[in-house]
């Protein structure tokens, strides 16, 4: 093909682009001129459509407000309703159904408080009538406390107590030595092993106590807790007072412990021992965990719980203020160390249950009167010493045996050396050097008095043999006491050695006193030279003389006492050591110048058997009626 040609082609192409341009320019014109036609046609249908559109909006809008409005009625039908049924349990009131009644309660609240929230809903009327029947609600609630409490809330009978108790502190079925009870049972448990146990007595049943405690919920929340605390502490202080009596607690003032009798004040503080560690142990402790689990959280326990116990405590401690301020006297010291063990035993559960600042009182009162107890046996001790010292007793023991008051007092040291935890305690109280040195100085004083007032009564006899007889068996009867008791290891063995020899040193004494004259009288005449120069007059006088004073010593001495069978027959043989070879000598010297001439036996009356067989007669503490049998 040639190049004209090629030209011509492309020239034809050209025309028909051109061609095709220009058509495409109509078309887009033509729709330019359409659509701007379509745009007012638009405008036109919006305005014509915009009255629909803001009724539809407003169907719409109405048709909200009407399903809220329905939504909401829905609502407030269920409160009434609900209330509806709470007012019927309420009106029926606690008794039938206690459970459903404070479900009822707590609906009642819960519509007040939907009522209060909602204020747009305008229900003054439901509010007023809401509130009116809370009000009848919580007064019956009060009822309902009060009655169940008190028909539950019964005094605790005594044997229910003790089953409470340790085995080891439990009442005996024997009889028991005055005082035994308390230290017996003290000193058992100072030496267990094991820790007594103690069990706290039922004093509300367990399945009403969780009523109680939603009473007394429900009356808190509706600001009625002077009410519930009012209830709660007249029932429960009354029912432990009553427990109390039952078990024999008195009030008891200084002046009905002075006017009582030894025997029966003793007897009554031995009690009173028991009745603290029942009181506080399982009485008041009880009592603390059901005024817990009661009253809760609520401010008011603490208060209720010390005014329920107040007068109770208050009587227990009083006795004890009343022991430990009336006269002291020797015998009381044993009860007021019981009564101070007591409370020092009782110490730690008193701070735990007397912690709340409600209950200072009882917790100052118990502590004051550990004080009290305490103050008042250091005096009685000091007053024991001073007493001994100062004892006047006029009445002799004729026998010149052991004085009641030497039995009184070694008794009473030994007896002290039983409370020697509860002494060193006191003293570690008060004081701050060595308890058990302060034991030891108080336990030698008491001895130095007792010794100082002995040696007084000795005076007493006329004859001073039995002076020295009298002091010979009350000193040994000390000695002898204090190497069998625990004393010995704070007075020492020197003071032990010492003492026995001034046993020795009396019995010497007797010795020379008793019987100097009588070995004189057989020593007249019996020199080396043998019987020359005697006459047997004289022979005759001398076993006259011999015979009448054995005789008078005989009658005398056999009336005396040796209580001490082991010194009885210690001295006994010691005179025998001396008078039995003496009478030998004498009958083996003088014998024959009486033996050879008329009625020997009227001179010779006495044989060496005879002698020694009359001498285990003496210190026997026979009657003369009896020797002459």
């Amino acid at each position: 093909m040639g190049v004209p040609q090629t030209m011509e082609a492309l020239r034809e192409r050209a025309i028909f682009m051109k061609d095709s341009l220009h058509r495409s320019q109509t078309i887009t014109d033509s729709m330019v001129a359409i659509l701007g036609s379509f745009d007012h046609r638009l405008s036109a249908l919006e305005t014509a459509l915009r009255p629909t559109q803001i009724r539809t909006h407003s169907i719409r809008r109405a048709h909200d407000n009407i399903d809220k409005t329905l939504k909401a009625a829905e609502v407030i039908l269920a409160q009434f309703d609900l209330t509806r049924k709470a007012e019927a349990k309420i009106l029926r009131g606690p008794h039938e159904d206690l459970e459903s009644y404070l479900e009822a309660i707590d609906q009642l609240k819960s519509t007040v408080e939907f009522f209060c929230s909602n204020k747009s809903f305008k229900a003054d009327g439901v509010l007023n009538h809401a509130n009116q029947m809370l009000t009848k609600a919580v007064s019956k609630l009060e009822d309902e406390f009060r009655t169940l409490l008190s028909n539950y809330s019964k005094p605790v009978e005594p044997d229910r107590l003790f089953d409470c108790l340790p085995n080891s502190l439990r009442p005996s079925s024997s009889p028991k030595q005055k005082g035994e009870n308390n230290k017996n049972s003290s000193d058992h448990q100072n030496k267990s092993l094991e820790a007594p146990v103690y069990t706290l007595p039922t004093l509300i049943p367990p399945r009403v106590l969780p009523l109680l405690h939603d009473l007394a919920q429900q009356m808190t929340q509706a600001g009625h807790q002077q009410q519930l605390f009012r209830g709660y502490r007249d029932t429960r202080a009354s029912v432990l007072e009553q427990s109390l009596r039952k078990l024999g607690v008195e009030r008891l003032s200084k002046d009905d412990v002075q006017k009582m009798q030894w025997e029966v004040l003793e007897a009554k503080i031995g009690n009173w021992i028991h009745y603290m560690r029942i009181a506080v142990k399982l009485l008041i402790a009880a009592e603390k965990k059901i005024c817990d689990q009661i009253l809760g959280d609520s401010s008011l326990r603490d208060q209720c719980f010390a005014e329920v116990t107040v007068n109770s405590v208050s009587t227990l401690l009083s006795f004890g203020e009343a022991i430990a301020k009336s006269k002291r006297s020797p015998e009381k010291l044993f009860v007021l160390l019981d009564m101070y063990e007591i409370m020092r035993e009782l110490q730690s559960e008193i701070e735990l249950l007397f912690a709340t600042t409600a209950c200072n009182e009882m917790r100052e009162g118990a502590v004051n009167l550990t004080t009290r107890l305490a103050q008042t046996a250091q005096e009685t001790f000091v007053d024991f010493e001073e007493a001994v010292e100062r004892d006047s007793t006029r009445t002799a023991v004729l026998d010149g045996t052991v004085h009641p008051l030497t039995s009184y007092v070694i008794n009473y040291v030994k007896f002290l050396f039983d409370y020697q935890t509860t002494l060193k305690q006191l003293f570690e109280d008060f004081e701050a050097s060595d308890p058990d040195a302060q034991i030891a100085t108080l336990t030698t004083r008491i001895m130095q008095a007792l010794q100082v007032n002995l040696d007084g009564k000795s005076k007493q006899y006329k004859d001073p043999a039995l002076t020295q007889l009298f002091l010979m068996n009350n000193i040994h009867y000390i000695v002898r006491s204090v190497r069998r008791s625990e004393a010995k290891d704070l007075l020492g063995d020197d003071w032990v050695q010492i003492h026995r020899r001034i046993v020795q040193q009396h019995a010497n004494q007797y010795k020379r006193i008793s019987w100097a004259k009588i070995l004189q009288c057989l020593s007249v005449g019996t020199g080396d030279s043998g019987a020359s120069g005697i006459s047997r007059a004289m022979v005759k006088d001398r076993f006259k003389t011999f015979n009448v004073q054995f005789e008078e010593l005989h009658q005398r001495q056999s009336q005396w006492t040796v209580p001490d069978s082991e010194l009885r027959e210690s001295l006994r043989l010691a005179v025998a050591e001396v008078l039995l070879p003496a009478y030998r000598s004498f009958l083996k010297r003088l014998g024959p110048m009486i033996e050879g001439g008329k009625n020997p036996l009227k001179y010779i009356k006495y044989s060496l058997e005879d002698l020694e067989r009359m001498l285990n007669e003496f210190f026997e503490g026979k009657t003369w009626n009896e020797q002459k049998r």
